[in-house]
C-alpha cells in the first residue's frame, strides 16, 4: 500500500524535482528542466516503482496548485510589454490563424490513423504554442529586438492565448456550458482587478508600502499576487471551469502591468524552487510510458503528433512568407500538453497512455524549438553567435529580470 503524504514522501518528490537540472546542467546539452522532472516522476510513479501515489488527496492537491503556478508563470510570459512586439502582430496573428485552421484536418487525420481519440484535443494541441519556452530562449540566443523573432513571439502568444482559453471547453466536454461561463467569470474578475491597479498604482500611499515592503523583505507583491490567484482558483473551481484560466489570467495581468523584477525572481522562488517541479514529477507519476512501448498505436500518436505539428507551423510560416526556423520555433509546446493531460487523466478524457504520448511529443517540440531559434541566431549572428542550446535550462519559469 503507498503511504499516505507525509514529510517522507514531500522529500522523495523534492528530491525526484532535483533530476530536471541535473540533466539540463551543461551549458551544450539540450535536455529541458522538465524532463528530468518528468523522467523522476515516471521512475517513481505507475510506469517504475510505484512508491509515490498521484492520486493520494494531498497530493493531487499540491500538484494542482503547481499546475496553477505554471499557468501563472507561462502567463508572465506572454510578451505584451515586449518593445517592437506589435510590429509583427498582423503576419503573427495570421500565422497563427493559418496554423489554427490547418490544426483541424491534421486532428481529424491523426484520430483516423490511430483508430480512436478525440480529434479536437489533437487538433487544439497543433494549434497551441508556448510563450514560456519561446520567449526565454530568444532573449538568451539575443534575439528579442530580431524582426522576425518578433513575428514568431506575436504568432505564438496569440496561439498560446487562444488554446488555453478554448481548453477547458474541449477537454471538459461534458461540461462545456459551465466551463465557458466559469471563464468568463473568471476573467471578468481579473479584468476588474487590472482595472483596479492601474487606478490605484501611481498613488502615493501605493510607493509607499511597495517601497516599505522591498526594505523590510515583506514580499507584498508576491503575496497580493498568490492572494488573487488562489481567489481566482476557486472561483473558477466552485464556477465549473479549470484552475488554468486562473493561473493564466494571474500571470496576463502581472505581464500587462509590469511587475518590479523582484517579483519574477520571488515568482521563480516559489514556483520553479517547489511547485511547478512537484507538478511535473507528479505529473510523471501518473503517466503510463510502458503502454506507450507497448502499444504501437500510442507510439504512432506521439510520432503524429510531432509530424503533424512541424508540417501545420511550416506552412503557415510558408503562407506568411516566413522561413523553416520561424516554423521550428512556433512548434513549442508545454502548457497545453500539460493542461490537456492534468484535465483529461482526472476527468477521464483520456488513457494514462495517452497522455504519456502527448507528453513525448511536447517534449520533441521544445528540441525543435531549440533548433529553430539556433537556426535563426546563426542567420543573424553568424556561426559562432547561435546558442547550442538557447534556453532550456529555464523552461518553465518567468525570467528573472
Amino acid at each position: 500500500m503507498l503511504a499516505p503524504m507525509s514529510f517522507g514522501v514531500l522529500a522523495l518528490i523534492v528530491a525526484a524535482g532535483l533530476a530536471g537540472p541535473l540533466l539540463a546542467m551543461g551549458r551544450r546539452a539540450l535536455v529541458p528542466v522538465v524532463v528530468g522532472e518528468l523522467a523522476a516522476g515516471v521512475v517513481i510513479g505507475v510506469s517504475g516503482g510505484g512508491w509515490l501515489d498521484p492520486d493520494e488527496p494531498t497530493t493531487a492537491f499540491l500538484a494542482d496548485v503547481g499546475f496553477a503556478m505554471l499557468m501563472f508563470a507561462a502567463g508572465m510570459h506572454v510578451p505584451v510589454r515586449t518593445p517592437g512586439i506589435a510590429a509583427g502582430l498582423r503576419r503573427g496573428a495570421l500565422a497563427a490563424v493559418a496554423a489554427g485552421l490547418l490544426a483541424v484536418p491534421a486532428g481529424l487525420g491523426i484520430a483516423a490513423l490511430v483508430g480512436g481519440g478525440d480529434a479536437i484535443v489533437y487538433a487544439l494541441l497543433l494549434a497551441s504554442g508556448s510563450a514560456a519556452i519561446l520567449l526565454p530562449a530568444v532573449q538568451e540566443a539575443g534575439l528579442i529586438d530580431e524582426p522576425r523573432a518578433l513575428t514568431v513571439m506575436s504568432q505564438v502568444a496569440i496561439a498560446d492565448v487562444a488554446a488555453i482559453v478554448a481548453l477547458p471547453l474541449v477537454v471538459l466536454s461534458d461540461g462545456a456550458a459551465g466551463a465557458l461561463v466559469g471563464g468568463v467569470l473568471v476573467a471578468a474578475a481579473g479584468l476588474a482587478v487590472f482595472a483596479g491597479a492601474r487606478a490605484v498604482r501611481g498613488s502615493a500611499l501605493v510607493h509607499r508600502v511597495r517601497r516599505a515592503s522591498k526594505k523590510r523583505g515583506w514580499a507584498l507583491d508576491l503575496r497580493l499576487a498568490l492572494l488573487l490567484l488562489f481567489v481566482l482558483a476557486w472561483l473558477a473551481q466552485r464556477t465549473g471551469t479549470s484552475i488554468l484560466v486562473a493561473g493564466f489570467t494571474v500571470g496576463l495581468l502581472v505581464a500587462a502591468i509590469g511587475g518590479p523584477k523582484r517579483l519574477s525572481r520571488q515568482v521563480i522562488g516559489i514556483a520553479a524552487g517547489f511547485f511547478v517541479p512537484l507538478f511535473f514529477v507528479v505529473l510523471g507519476a501518473r503517466l503510463d510510458l510502458r503502454a506507450v512501448l507497448e502499444h504501437p498505436s500510442y507510439l504512432l500518436l506521439a510520432v503524429l503528433l510531432v509530424a503533424s505539428n512541424v508540417a501545420v507551423h511550416a506552412i503557415a510560416a510558408l503562407l506568411t512568407g516566413q522561413r523553416l526556423p520561424a516554423a521550428l520555433m512556433a512548434t513549442a509546446q508545454l502548457g497545453v500538453p500539460a493542461g490537456v493531460v492534468a484535465i483529461g487523466l482526472a476527468e477521464g478524457v483520456i488513457s494514462p497512455g495517452q497522455g504519456g504520448a502527448i507528453i513525448l511529443a511536447a517534449l520533441a517540440s521544445i528540441g525543435l524549438c531549440t533548433l529553430g531559434v539556433g537556426r535563426l541566431a546563426r542567420d543573424v549572428h553568424g556561426p559562432g553567435g547561435a546558442l547550442a542550446g538557447p534556453g532550456v535550462t529555464r523552461v518553465d519559469a518567468p525570467p528573472a529580470g
